[in-house]
């Protein structure tokens, strides 16, 4: 059962992220800040234009309609106001229509410079993450599921957009407009603006005690929808073995497991906002009912009540009941902002610990050149595990784990020579090809390509040398001819052909309808497996490398299309080193030398003659195959089958 302390080398770096937001404008805040800093002005303009129509009204009822005060503004020279009636009415008028078409202007200035930049910046986001994951070490991915890195690409960049799209820009508003009105009720009447804004204080205590405990909350919330997304795809995916099992019940609660996490990891985040958002509007509320109170005593007995002292007006009066009930409504939208900015911190944490992983398999800092390739191999007492490739420490926690996948092994592979590796499943032969491709880093010895140790080359070149057919054949939701020049994106529609049909994929992809247009569907699931191992070949044919891995390449086709592919094979090593892991030891018989390998160890090595000969495990493999069923029965009781 999954709980909140699941957790992974992943999360290590996530809790080590300082000050996530910060980060987030340091490093994708240059460049943009143009249109950040455009939209900023344009909101502090447009505020500020907002609370000139309630000023202008105040006013107005003094100076035009009560006839009571002058017809002066803040900030506005005296010469530049009307002295008549009529005119200081028409004036109003207009003051306002122009202040209410400043406000729209500048809210769209800031609309579309908000929109530019928070876009901007989760563009720039989501590509970055999905470079850095790309650059990755394969452990990176042995340990963590496909759902929580596509939370991180699209939910948690999402969230990064709306904290900048909307909280940023609603935060400066809400500052401009409390400072705003602020100022205006203190320049108006400073004892009533102190009963108005005492709830302020009280307000910004409940907020920070509000961020404080909702925090915690976002980090599990956003650690539950990567599991409910890790739960989903993995469904989704198995679909056929869930239905021929009859598992749909098995896999609905097992989702339903997930969701009521997200679904308790969301109500706790809920259930502060039901006490913190109406709480602020209280606070709001009671603030604008003693303004009210207070100011209407003063009105009502034209007496200053208690200690205050001093004149209030109508139209003053008015002004601070509208900029009171203005100043309810940003104050409420605080909990809005805080939801928005918590959720960003929890996302731009995730984002960043993503960011810093390290990728243990990198280019070397002044990488050799290897070029042109001979295709000598040599495994130099290779030791690899996957704990160690990690950088784990062994706390004997996980002791299987821990354990060598490949143990001290050593060989020669020499230009155009094929080496086999046979044995039971889990014996590390897979492994050990993915080594020289660097997918993992040795533990211990070295492995060189024509005399140079392949942590020396750059992994573009070294990957460009070495062509790799795993038994388990992806395809990619595309063309037929799109997967086989997959890597090789320029080939002509010649060569593509010429390569499946070396591969003994011509013949069928002619036979249906699009031809090499057929789309394969994701992950290729309208070819069989016979099908898209075909692809995979043609696709290691037209790459034309100098050394070819071969991951039991032929393990999914039937027995006369192997035979077919095999002769294949034979003219695509006859002049390219090959590594050649096999099930059946029928397609590997010709090989130069034959390595048996149990428990990631060479127990045995030869060419098919020799090993015979010798009546070991790979004669007992042999006869196995052969049809021997006395001796298949003892191969499985002794465990070496």
């Amino acid at each position: 059962m999954s709980t909140h302390d699941d957790e992974t080398p992943f999360d290590a770096y996530r809790e080590a992220v300082d000050r996530p937001l910060t980060r987030l404008f340091r490093e994708y805040g240059p460049g943009r800040l143009g249109w950040f800093a455009s939209g900023m002005v344009a909101n502090f303009v447009a505020r500020m234009a907002s609370l000139v129509p309630p000023l202008l009204l105040g006013v107005a009822i003094d100076a035009i309609f009560v006839g009571e005060g002058a017809f002066e503004l803040p900030l506005v020279p005296g010469g530049w106001l009307p002295t008549a009636r009529m005119a200081q009415f028409w004036f109003t008028i207009v003051a306002i229509a122009g202040s209410f078409l400043v406000v729209a202007l500048c809210t769209w200035i800031y609309g579309v410079t908000a929109n530019l930049f928070a876009h901007g910046v989760m563009h720039a986001v989501r590509v970055d993450c999905f470079e850095k994951m790309q650059r990755l070490d394969m452990t990176f991915f042995d340990d963590k599921e496909t759902g929580e890195v596509m939370a991180v690409l699209n939910n948690d960049t999402q969230n990064l957009e709306r904290f900048l799209d909307d909280a940023l820009m609603n935060s400066a508003r809400l500052l401009v407009m409390v400072g705003g009105i602020a100022g205006v009720l203190m320049y108006l009447n400073w004892h009533l603006a102190v009963v108005a804004l005492v709830a302020v204080p009280a307000m910004a205590a409940f907020t920070v005690w509000f961020m404080r405990a909702v925090e915690p909350r976002y980090v599990r919330q956003r650690a539950a929808v990567g599991a409910l997304n890790t739960r989903l795809e993995n469904s989704i995916s198995g679909v056929s073995l869930t239905k021929t099992t009859n598992s749909e019940a098995h896999e609905i609660g097992r989702v339903r497991q997930a969701s009521r996490r997200l679904y308790e990891d969301t109500m706790a985040i809920l259930r502060l906002s039901y006490v913190y958002r109406p709480g602020m509007e209280l606070l709001a509320g009671l603030a604008f009912a003693a303004t009210f109170l207070v100011g209407g005593l003063w009105l009502a007995t034209g007496t200053a009540p208690g200690p205050l002292t001093g004149e209030l007006s109508v139209g003053d009066f008015v002004v601070f009941l509208f900029l009171t009930q203005r100043i309810v409504d940003p104050l409420a939208e605080v909990s809005t902002i805080v939801d928005q900015y918590e959720n960003a911190n929890a996302s731009s944490e995730r984002v960043f610990g993503l960011m810093d992983v390290p990728a243990h398999v990198d280019d070397p800092d002044d990488p050799v050149d290897v070029t042109p390739v001979e295709g000598r191999v040599t495994y130099d007492d290779v030791s690899f595990s996957y704990a160690e490739s990690e950088g784990r420490v062994d706390d004997g926690a996980d002791a299987a784990f821990d354990e060598s996948v490949v143990d001290d092994v050593s060989f020669e592979a020499a230009p155009g020579e094929t080496i086999a590796f046979v044995g039971p499943t889990g014996a590390g032969k897979s492994t050990l090809c993915k080594l020289l491709l660097r997918l993992y880093d040795v533990r211990d010895g070295s492995i060189r390509i024509d005399g140079h140790d392949v942590r020396d080359v750059a992994l573009s070149d070294l990957r460009s040398a070495v062509g790799y057919v795993s038994q388990d054949t992806f395809l990619f939701d595309g063309t037929i001819a799109d997967n086989v020049r997959y890597g090789h994106f320029d080939a002509s529609d010649e060569a593509v052909r010429e390569a499946a049909t070396a591969a003994q994929a011509h013949e069928f992809v002619a036979d249906l309808p699009d031809g090499y247009d057929t789309r394969v569907g994701e992950r290729g699931v309208k070819l069989s497996g016979g099908q898209r191992q075909r692809i995979a070949l043609s696709r290691a044919v037209l790459a034309d490398p100098e050394v070819l891995i071969l991951d039991e390449a032929t393990s999914a086709v039937d027995t006369k299309t192997e035979l077919r592919i095999q002769q294949s094979i034979d003219r695509l090593t006859d002049d390219r080193t090959t590594l050649a892991i096999a099930h059946r030891l029928s397609t590997v018989k010709d090989a130069d030398a034959i390595l048996v390998l149990e428990d990631g160890a060479v127990v045995e090595r030869g060419d098919h003659e020799t090993l015979l000969a010798a009546d070991g495990r790979y004669a007992q493999l042999w006869r196995a195959q052969a049809g021997d069923r006395e001796t298949a029965a003892e191969t499985l009781v002794d465990g070496s089958g």
